[in-house]
């Protein structure tokens, strides 16, 4: 009798699948995206992003001892100023926001990984993610500005910065700025592949900073931001952002994008990011509100998925869930 391969007898139970099981999700990959607002005493709810929260800062101290309490070890904080103006004065401010709320979380939570956004356009009177200079967005002049910016975070206190602008030669820029003001030990998160998706819609809403329409400026970020069509130039961009000193790199955003994040693991050997965004968040959503799938289990699959494709880490608005969910096992 010719034999006949039985690849079910490892699926008979969940013991055996979990014995063969061979990608794994574990609390310490998740990074926590979360936004800070003004005032005191004040949890937000985010419109376009329901579950979601702008924290003042002793409510963000409050949210993060739970989330580390859960096992969760790393924050990204989104700051804005309701006071912007065309150069982005805010985004440097000692005083600022994110400033504020990186130095209550270090003196709150020592061991806490606080990771901070660095990008112009949450303090830009126009949106964009830099400088406007005749009409369009200026690439050096934005990279100045950047590293002021990444400076005065590292000033705060923060463990890793991570510059979300794409602008040329920002990660070697910042390196350099950082080094040369005694901040060696502070992190780059690189947004190396970041893409110019349709899916980042409710987090702008979040942060108030879609470009601006109308000003005889760039009416979107397609200048700057990857065409979505293109795999080779993502691995140029990350090739170049290690060249020039980033400790990780990013693709966002994951789950139209898992191709790249498999190609980048393959061809690298750093860590890589990736980032689960606000879209990919609100489709899972809103397709279990109308009871098209299973929420519980689409979030742990997209989750599993990212992380089979190659990443090492995830940032997901789901963290703090899915944190619960991996501690209850």
């Amino acid at each position: 009798m010719d034999l006949i391969h039985r690849p079910r007898r490892l699926r008979r139970t969940e013991p055996v699948r979990a014995l063969v099981r061979e990608t794994a999700l574990n609390v310490g990959d998740l990074i926590y995206p979360m936004f800070v607002a003004e005032g005191e005493g004040v949890r937000d709810p985010i419109d376009s992003m329901p579950g979601q929260f702008r924290f003042s800062v002793d409510e963000l101290v409050k949210e993060c001892r739970e989330v580390r309490a859960l096992g969760v070890g790393a924050v990204n904080l989104f700051g804005y100023s309701e006071e912007k103006d065309a150069q982005a004065t805010r985004a440097c401010d000692p005083d600022g926001l994110v400033q504020r709320s990186a130095r209550a979380l270090k003196a709150a939570l020592p061991d806490l990984c606080v990771q901070t956004d660095v990008a112009l356009d949450p303090y830009t009177t126009h949106g964009h993610d830099g400088l406007i200079v005749n009409g369009e967005v200026a690439n050096d002049e934005s990279v100045e500005a950047l590293c002021r910016m990444a400076l005065s975070h590292a000033e705060a206190g923060v463990d890793w910065v991570a510059p979300s602008d794409m602008m040329d030669g920002r990660v070697g820029a910042i390196r350099h700025a950082l080094d040369a003001s005694g901040f060696k030990d502070v992190g780059i998160l690189a947004y190396s592949a970041k893409y110019a998706s349709c899916f980042y819609g409710p987090f702008r809403g979040a942060l108030k900073s879609a470009p601006v329409k109308g000003q005889g400026i760039p009416e979107d970020k397609k200048t700057y931001q990857m065409d979505p069509a293109n795999i080779r130039e993502a691995m140029k961009e990350i090739a170049l952002d290690i060249e020039e000193g980033a400790d990780v790199v990013m693709v966002k955003p994951a789950l139209a994008y898992l191709d790249v994040i498999a190609r980048v693991r393959e061809a690298f050997d750093v860590p890589v990011a990736a980032y689960s965004v606000s879209g990919e968040y609100g489709m899972i959503l809103a397709a279990s509100e109308r009871g098209w799938v299973d929420r519980d289990r689409a979030i742990l699959e997209t989750l599993v998925a990212i992380k089979r494709a190659g990443a090492d880490m995830i940032l997901t608005y789901f963290a703090k869930e899915v944190a619960q969910w991996l501690a209850s096992d």
